[in-house]
C-alpha cells in the first residue's frame, strides 16, 4: 500500500478504533495518539483502544483519546508487528496497518503501509497526517516526537539516521515540546527505577571481551527495588552501555512463568535471526521474543545462538 492509498482509506471512513501493541512503548502510543488527534481534526470520530497495559508514564499523553469501546468502527493498528501483538482484550481484526517492522506479515484486511527503513512508526504517521490534514498541530508534533525519540533512544540507537534527525527537526519546527519531553522521558526516573538499575548493573554478565553483555531482571529484583511496570521503560538499553558493546541481551521474568527477551546489536549480528529461533522478531538491530522458560535459562539459550552467529 502506498501513502496515498492509506490516506484514501482513512478518508473513506468516519469511525475509527486505533490499536496500540501489547506492552506499549512510546512509539506505538505517540503514533496512535497523533493519528487519533488528526482524524478528529478532519471531522472523524476516533478513539484509541483502551489498552490496559498503558503505563502511568505514558497515559497522560493520550488520556483524551482513550475510548471505552473495544470493537466497532474501522480498525487501524499502529506499530503492531503481528496479530499476536494486539492489545489484551481485543479479539477482532485490523482493517488497516501502519508499521515499520520489516517482518510484518500483512495481517490487515485492507492493506499495510510499511517502511522498514524508518527508525520509528511515528515518522510514517507524520507523513500520513500531513497528507491527510495538510500539516501538524503542536500536540500532534509532540506526540510524534515522543514516538520517534523513544524508538531511537533519544538518537543514540543504531537505527538513528540523518532522516531521523531531519524528522525530529521538522517536528520541532511544528511546535513539538521537545524540552519537556526529553526531560520527562530520558532524564526523570523514580527512586525505585534507579534502585532496579543498580541491581541490573551489579548482576550484569559480560562475554566476548565486553562486546556481548547480558542482563537478567527477575521478579525478586523487581520486588527488592520496589519497581513497578511504570519503571520498566527501555530497560533493554542498559546492558549496551558497556564500553565495547556490540550485542546486548536483556531478559525479564514475567508473572506468568514466561520470560521476555530484548536484543540490541550494532548490526554485526542479526537480532531478528536470533529471536526468530524463539518465535519472536523485530528489526535487524532490535528484536525480541517471549518464551515459556526461566529468565536465566533463556538468557543462556540466546547467548548460545548469538555466539554461534558471532562474526569471525
Amino acid at each position: 500500500m502506498t501513502l496515498n492509498e492509506c490516506v484514501e482509506a482513512l478518508r473513506a471512513h468516519d469511525d475509527f478504533l486505533i490499536l496500540t501493541h501489547t506492552r506499549p512503548d512510546g512509539d506505538t502510543i505517540g503514533s496512535a495518539g497523533a493519528l487519533c488527534a488528526a482524524l478528529r481534526r478532519v471531522g472523524k470520530t476516533a478513539f484509541l483502544y483502551p489498552n490496559p497495559e498503558i503505563t502511568e508514564r505514558y497515559r497522560p499523553y493520550v488520556e483524551a483519546y482513550l475510548g471505552d469501546q473495544t470493537a466497532g468502527g474501522y480498525v487501524v493498528s499502529v506499530d503492531v508487528a503481528g496479530e499476536e501483538m494486539f492489545p489484551k482484550g481485543f479479539g477482532g481484526k485490523a482493517d488497516l496497518s501502519v508499521d515499520h517492522h520489516p517482518k510484518n506479515p500483512g495481517f490487515a484486511r485492507d492493506g499495510l503501509l510499511l517502511d522498514g527503513e524508518k527508525a520509528s512508526c511515528g515518522e510514517i504517521v507524520m507523513e500520513v497526517i500531513e497528507a491527510l490534514a495538510g500539516g501538524l498541530t503542536e500536540t500532534e508534533a509532540s506526540l510524534l516526537y515522543m514516538a520517534l525519540s523513544t524508538d531511537c533512544g533519544c538518537f543514540v540507537y543504531g537505527n538513528t539516521k540523518a532522516d531521523t534527525h531531519r524528522a525530529a527537526a521538522h517536528l520541532i519546527d511544528c511546535g513539538a515540546d521537545y524540552h519537556s519531553l526529553n526531560k520527562a522521558l530520558f532524564r526523570s526516573f523514580s527512586f525505585s527505577r534507579l534502585k532496579l538499575e543498580g541491581l541490573i548493573f551489579s548482576n550484569l554478565r559480560s562475554y566476548q571481551n565486553n562486546a556481548l553483555n547480558v542482563a537478567v531482571i527477575t521478579l525478586e529484583m523487581m520486588a527488592e527495588s520496589g519497581a513497578t511496570e511504570d519503571d520498566c521503560d527501555d530497560l533493554a538499553s542498559l546492558a549496551g552501555r558497556v564500553l565495547g558493546n556490540r550485542v546486548s541481551i536483556t531478559v525479564r521474568e514475567l508473572e506468568n512463568g514466561k520470560s521476555k527477551a530484548s536484543l540490541r546489536t550494532d548490526g554485526s549480528v542479526d537480532a531478528t535471526e536470533v529471536c526468530a529461533r524463539f518465535g519472536g522478531g523485530g528489526h535487524k538491530m532490535a528484536s525480541g521474543c517471549t518464551v515459556d522458560c526461566p529468565p536465566h535459562e533463556l538468557a543462556e539459550r540466546l547467548r548460545s545462538v548469538v555466539e554461534e552467529l558471532w562474526p569471525a
